[in-house]
């Protein structure tokens, strides 16, 4: 998970300054089609087949929607929204991930964790600081990501099981592929700049593949409440990286809504370790 989380965060830095040189939904174009064809490559040398009637489970349509709403959400914020604060937000998907799983798992949550959730909703509000002066809507690309990414991470344990962490994102790919296109047409962005830095480019595929297919591999072997945790070292990543690479200065409500992400969410996993551990094993 801490590789996954460190390959997106140099990924996400690649997309933001491809940034100046492509269109968002040229950017996306590269993104998916680039890690189809390394899934898809992976998976027909590990004898994995393409057909496979699994791909077309209603909980796999439900987690290729989610996919796509992610990379649309990340891509435009990305483009628009200094890194740091992309990556504050967006840690408040693992929040997110716990209320699902009281919403569609039937999970009990307790009121201490059902605090720790509110603390931090608070604190994306103080990041996002909605109807203050300095407000920019650009940053709600980045709550719908937010979004996007925990719906996927939730549908990821109930997907069919037997399926390789590289056929899972082919046929995640393969499922944006339409959705993509559509978006390079509608916005009249098809044509390639001809100094596009391919170097750069094919760097960002490669990263952003990796870490998919890490966060992938680490949600299906490892309970989500172990695992989950260390999603939080992304917001660290890209913290640091702002600073240095884009020389961002986060305000002092920025960096306070970030603790108080990241301080809830580590809470919350605390919490279910610890409730876990009492309650004993079934006859």
């Amino acid at each position: 998970m801490v590789l996954a989380m460190a390959a997106f965060a140099v990924a996400d830095t690649f997309v933001k300054i491809t940034s100046n040189q492509l269109s968002p939904p040229l950017v996306m174009f590269f993104l998916i089609a680039g890690a189809l064809v390394l899934f898809a490559g992976t998976a027909l040398v590990q004898g994995e087949s393409l057909l496979d009637r699994r791909a077309l489970a209603p909980i796999m349509w439900l987690r290729y929607v989610a996919e796509v709403v992610a990379m649309l959400g990340m891509v435009m914020a990305l483009t628009y929204v200094p890194l740091s604060i992309v990556g504050a937000i967006t840690q408040a998907s693992p929040l997110l991930v716990v209320f699902g799983a009281v919403v569609w798992l039937g999970e009990t949550v307790s009121w201490r964790r059902w605090t720790a959730l509110a603390v931090g909703f608070l604190g994306v509000l103080l990041i996002v600081q909605p109807g203050g002066a300095g407000f920019d809507a650009s940053v709600l690309w980045a709550v719908l990501a937010t979004i996007g990414l925990a719906v996927r991470d939730l549908t990821t344990r109930l997907v069919p099981p037997g399926l390789r962490a590289s056929s899972l994102g082919a046929f995640s790919m393969l499922a944006a592929t339409p959705v993509t296109v559509a978006w390079l047409i509608w916005a009249g962005k098809t044509s390639i700049p001809p100094n596009i830095d391919w170097l750069m480019v094919i760097t960002m595929v490669l990263l952003g593949s990796l870490g998919y297919a890490l966060l992938i591999v680490s949600l299906r072997i490892a309970e989500i409440s172990r695992v989950t945790p260390y999603r939080y070292s992304r917001v660290l990543f890209l913290l640091a990286i702002g600073v240095v690479v884009f020389g961002e200065r986060p305000n002092w409500l920025v960096l306070l809504g970030a603790c108080l992400i990241v301080g809830s969410g580590l809470y919350t996993m605390w919490r279910e370790r610890q409730v876990s551990r009492q309650t004993p094993p079934r006859a």
